[in-house]
């Protein structure tokens, strides 16, 4: 993206989840749901967090909404006065950026109270920034609901009387009524059919230009987010091992995961054959994850570095586009073709 404005800047984000045991329930050991991630949000952009169950996606996204509490970290909002840690905002302060940040949950009828009718579910931001009169209310969320293809008599009508791809446009709805720049989208579309799951990533992407959004998309489907993001972050076991545009990874996919979760895309058709590259066993735990890169059990390009080595996030410039890889193995293969293109030159 030309002419970045950073959004939001995290920095050595720690998300542990204390483990317990006994009578006297004594810490024994933490949960490294999130483990030292750091990453820059553009204003503007779709920024895609992929990667299996359990990698930590939800959690970092909760965490930077202080959702869940943050071991150790910073993670910094652009307000119109500079750079606020959203750590060490009061409750209020909290309360107000939390209008400026907003969450899109991954079931829609959870995320809605069945016994409030959709106006209901909706009134409460309202009246909590501010709108008191009940009829700018109405009119509001009529608004709101039209805006995501909804008609507004829909409002008086309850969660139940709703399909899944409906509730899943008020949650998108609730969302936008406080006007975010922010919104976190964690697994928005995944419990939705595919036909409906069309419908709703087409939605986001109007919303997105009409509203100047921003978006963090989580997601384990890399085929829906390669059509909504302009960047992609890869997780694994709580740490970014992939980072680049996605034009980018989908054409130059460096890091062995990543060529893994992209083989299992299927292909629609059939005379194109695809090789799938299987891993080894399943995902360690995070509250024992290996020494070293915590990819290297699984890794079908394993070296003996890698099994004591923690690799680093480091930046490589491929024909212009930023690329962040942490692998040893990449590294290694960058430093020759460096070495070559020096010898040669």
């Amino acid at each position: 993206m030309e002419n970045k404005e950073v959004l939001l800047k995290v920095r050595g984000a720690k998300t542990y989840f204390p483990i317990k045991k006994g009578i006297l329930k004594k810490t024994v050991g933490y949960v490294k749901a999130v483990d030292d991630i750091s990453l820059d949000v553009y204003r503007g952009e779709t920024l895609g967090l992929v990667g299996e169950s359990g990698c930590g996606k939800t959690t970092l996204g909760k965490s930077i909404l202080q959702l869940v509490p943050v071991t150790e970290g910073s993670m910094e909002y652009q307000f119109e006065d500079g750079f606020k840690d959203l750590r060490k905002l009061s409750k209020k302060e909290l309360d107000n950026a939390r209008q400026k940040i907003q969450i899109v949950f991954q079931d829609p009828y959870s995320s809605l109270n069945p016994a409030f009718t959709i106006y209901g579910s909706l009134e409460d931001p309202l009246i909590k920034f501010g709108v008191k009169s009940k009829k700018e209310r109405m009119d509001k969320i009529g608004k709101l609901l039209e805006d995501v293809n909804l008609p507004r008599d829909y409002m008086s009508r309850y969660p139940n009387e709703f399909s899944g791809g409906q509730r899943q446009r008020i949650g998108i709805a609730r969302a936008l009524s406080v006007n975010p720049e922010l919104i976190i989208c964690d697994e928005a579309v995944s419990a939705l059919d595919v036909s409906i799951q069309a419908q709703v990533l087409k939605l986001l992407n109007k919303l997105k230009e009409e509203r100047a959004l921003t978006y963090i998309f989580i997601t384990h489907d890399l085929s829906v987010v390669e059509y909504l993001a302009d960047r992609i972050a890869v997780m694994y076991l709580g740490r970014i091992v992939e980072l680049t545009t996605s034009e980018e990874l989908f054409n130059n996919t460096l890091h062995p995961y990543t060529k893994a979760l992209l083989s299992a895309i299927p292909v629609a058709d059939v005379s194109q054959k695809k090789k799938r590259i299987p891993l080894q066993g399943d995902v360690p735990s995070p509250a024992n994850p290996p020494s070293g890169c915590t990819f290297h059990p699984r890794c079908p390009e394993c070296t003996e570095r890698c099994k004591t080595e923690r690799p680093v996030l480091e930046e490589y410039v491929i024909d212009g586009v930023s690329h962040f890889v942490s692998c040893h193995k990449v590294k290694e293969m960058m430093e020759n073709n460096c070495r070559k293109v020096h010898e040669n030159g």
